[in-house]
């Protein structure tokens, strides 16, 4: 799968009268501007960088919940977006085989909705499992694969807490058996133990199934534990592309090294760091 010159521009600008009466023009925020990566199949992409700089624009891009205001992104020789503009059955298709990962727990589950249902629903809108005795057995199996128990099934998301709460939206996200996984940092809002146990989790996931994974993250110890290439986004690009451990062991762009700079070091205690500076750019 690949994206080539992906880019989101969301107009900001004051209403219009407010433009007329000040005197201003429109503002455009480039949240996205000509994104470019390769995911090879098996394998996990994890894009890094600080909150704001794009990465969860990019993941909204891939999964068709924003359309790119220019770019492509190209899933098993097709044009996702075409597709998914299209509508049809060849885009319901495709949302089966490209799922996401949300970043909080506690507000991508619903409150009102038991687990089983939750779960469920991805089957019955694609159609992927038909009988409700069916259903419930593939919910079950898919809770026992994210290390929780079938008996599960009938309870609420507030019985649960938050490293759980993800379980569920990994097994939800897997109920159409896809291909492609896109993971909008899906343990920052939980504990370091926890995250761990969510991490090995996903890990043996695309072990047992290929899963792809693309792995945003503003966590550097995370995407080090769970990635094969890594890209660095910074005022909404790709700055460097490169091989895990050659980024970590040679980064080439001064926005890499400054982030690397800002991993916490035992030795380090009381040394100056160089904050990191800038804004997403406007016009």
């Amino acid at each position: 799968m690949r994206a080539a010159g992906l880019a989101k521009t969301f107009d900001v600008s004051p209403p219009l009268l407010n433009r007329i009466l000040e005197r201003k023009p429109r503002q455009l925020l480039h949240a996205v501007d000509d994104a470019t990566f390769t995911i090879q199949k098996g394998q996990t992409l994890a894009l890094v960088g600080e909150s704001g700089c794009g990465k969860s624009t990019a993941a909204r891009l891939l999964v068709g919940l924003y359309e790119p205001t220019r770019g492509s992104f190209h899933f098993d020789g097709q044009d996702a977006h075409a597709v998914f503009k299209a509508g049809g059955q060849r885009a319901l298709k495709l949302r089966e085989r490209i799922q996401m990962i949300f970043q909080d727990p506690y507000a991508s589950l619903n409150p009102r909705w038991k687990v089983g249902d939750i779960i469920a629903e991805p089957m019955r809108e694609h159609r992927t499992v038909q009988g409700r005795a069916a259903q419930e057995q593939r919910v079950g199996e898919l809770l026992q694969s994210v290390g929780l128990s079938a008996a599960d099934m009938v309870k609420y998301p507030h019985q649960f807490s938050g490293g759980q709460r993800q379980r569920i939206s990994i097994a939800r996200a897997l109920a159409t058996s896809p291909e492609f996984l896109v993971c909008d940092e899906p343990t920052s809002a939980l504990d370091v133990s926890v995250q761990a146990q969510v991490l090995n989790i996903m890990k043996n996931l695309q072990r047992e199934q290929g899963l792809t994974y693309l792995f945003i993250s503003h966590n550097l110890a995370v995407v080090r534990h769970v990635s094969d290439h890594v890209g660095v986004m910074y005022l909404g690009r790709i700055v460097e592309l490169a091989p895990k451990s050659l980024l970590f062991s040679t980064p080439r762009h001064p926005y890499t090294r400054m982030l690397l700079d800002a991993i916490p070091k035992m030795h380090d205690t009381g040394r100056a760091r160089t904050p990191v500076q800038g804004r997403c750019p406007t016009r």
